[in-house]
């Protein structure tokens, strides 16, 4: 599933990229009256997953924008300390993270937003660092929430790099995680969704989310429509029911790992998509590496927060 890219030393250190937000989380702790401040995102929570399950031989970076701020160092500090290459992170002037709140109802999550002015939504201004950042992968990774930040020109922009790095044969991976509340309607939000994963080889919908904004039947056709927009592979996640995987030579469903005591569900499909890459990276086939992700999935499940060690 993983080709090396055109011109690129076998011999040399391979490299995913992510390409997202990283923002600042406060979750409440288990007497409800405290809360503890934690950085995630879920383009950095892939990659997070991804270094620690990554093969010998591979780096993981983060491709973004922070403030000048004291949260913006503490943000920086923590991606270094985790071993998150920050050399593709960009600096802006009077700037900083966005903020998001998580209360739990059992193990579900709801979220509240502070995010209009995060430093992030800039993260696609400099063209000349993108293309760099996206010369030095083999893998690229995004979200539609990557996409959702971005203001329309950079953002266009954005899916043009990603369709120049698919053309030079690096792998583009992508996951709709589809958030209509960050979208000015359900039609903006579905026609840069697919333009977007008409540029990615690999492509990590939900299913009951995919069905509800483009009226999917069943997994077979969330996968056969992604398939058709140009992906090579599509993983189509489907909560306690089983993962489906299609490529051009194979389709296999892959039952989930059952979670006995449910804790959050918050991360769970980054996880799951970070150890797939891990795995893929690894030169696992297409079963093996759905069931690395199911089996990470479970294990962010029955933790608390979107990061669990």
């Amino acid at each position: 599933m993983l080709q090396r890219p055109r011109g690129s030393n076998s011999m040399s250190t391979k490299r995913l990229t992510a390409f997202g937000e990283c923002m600042i989380e406060f979750s409440r702790g288990e007497d409800a009256r405290t809360w503890t401040r934690k950085f995630a995102g879920d383009t950095f929570n892939t990659a997070w997953y991804f270094r620690r399950s990554a093969p010998q031989g591979w780096a993981t970076s983060y491709f973004t924008a922070v403030g000048d701020d004291a949260p913006s160092r503490d943000l920086m500090r923590f991606i270094e300390e985790n071993g998150i290459d920050t050399d593709f992170i960009r600096p802006i002037a009077n700037a900083s993270p966005g903020l998001y709140l998580i209360e739990l109802e059992g193990a579900e999550r709801h979220f509240s937003y502070w995010r209009d002015q995060s430093a992030a939504r800039r993260l696609a201004e400099n063209r000349d660092h993108l293309a760099r950042a996206m010369a030095t992968s083999d893998i690229v990774y995004f979200s539609g929430i990557t996409l959702a930040i971005l203001p329309e020109d950079d953002r266009a922009a954005f899916v043009a790099a990603l369709a120049q790095a698919r053309r030079e044969g690096r792998t583009v991976a992508f996951d709709p995680n589809i958030r209509l509340r960050l979208w000015p309607d359900s039609q903006t939000m579905a026609r840069a969704i697919s333009e977007a994963a008409a540029a990615a080889s690999i492509v990590f919908p939900t299913f009951p989310d995919e069905q509800d904004v483009f009226g999917d039947a069943d997994p077979a056709s969330c996968a056969d429509r992604y398939r058709r927009l140009g992906a090579d592979v599509v993983i189509v996640k489907n909560g306690e029911y089983p993962c489906l995987g299609v490529s051009s030579g194979e389709e296999v469903a892959v039952d989930a790992v059952s979670v006995p005591r449910p804790v959050d569900t918050t991360g769970a499909g980054d996880s799951f998509n970070g150890a797939f890459l891990a795995a893929m990276a690894a030169g696992a086939g297409l079963a093996e590496s759905i069931t690395a992700g199911h089996k990470t999935a479970a294990h962010t499940i029955g933790g608390r927060g979107a990061l669990v060690v």
